[in-house]
């Protein structure tokens, strides 16, 4: 997907599937200003360079420590991460099952009565 964009990242947010250094250092590379809300592991540990340079994920598994999972969520807004998933799950829910392709050229050329469930 950051192949797709050509601006600044401000915010990056995912879930803790993603959590680790690749997507860290992928952001590093690609916008070194941007900031990366992930959630770290349960059992996620400090890096080597915590004490001395903390990376962001340092400091979420700090904030974590002393404020709790759910005060992380609160500082880094990671709230907006559900509200943006709700939103595209309704979106889809209208849509339904009708459109299958993913650019707009194939889903121009779509079209409803010629699904198998609508010809039977």
């Amino acid at each position: 997907m950051l192949d797709q964009t050509s601006g600044p990242i401000g915010t990056v947010m995912a879930d803790g599937a993603y959590d680790g250094d690749p997507i860290y250092q992928t952001m590093a590379e690609r916008d070194a200003g941007a900031t990366v809300v992930i959630p770290p592991r349960v059992t996620a540990v400090p890096g080597p360079t915590a004490a001395t340079e903390p990376t962001q994920r340092d400091r979420h598994i700090r904030t974590i420590a002393e404020r709790g999972r759910l005060g992380w969520q609160r500082q880094t807004e990671y709230g907006k991460r559900s509200k943006a998933e709700t939103t595209m799950a309704r979106y889809k829910r209208i849509l339904g099952g009708q459109l299958h392709a993913r650019t707009l050229p194939g889903q121009r050329a779509e079209q409803p009565s010629a699904s198998p469930s609508s010809t039977a």
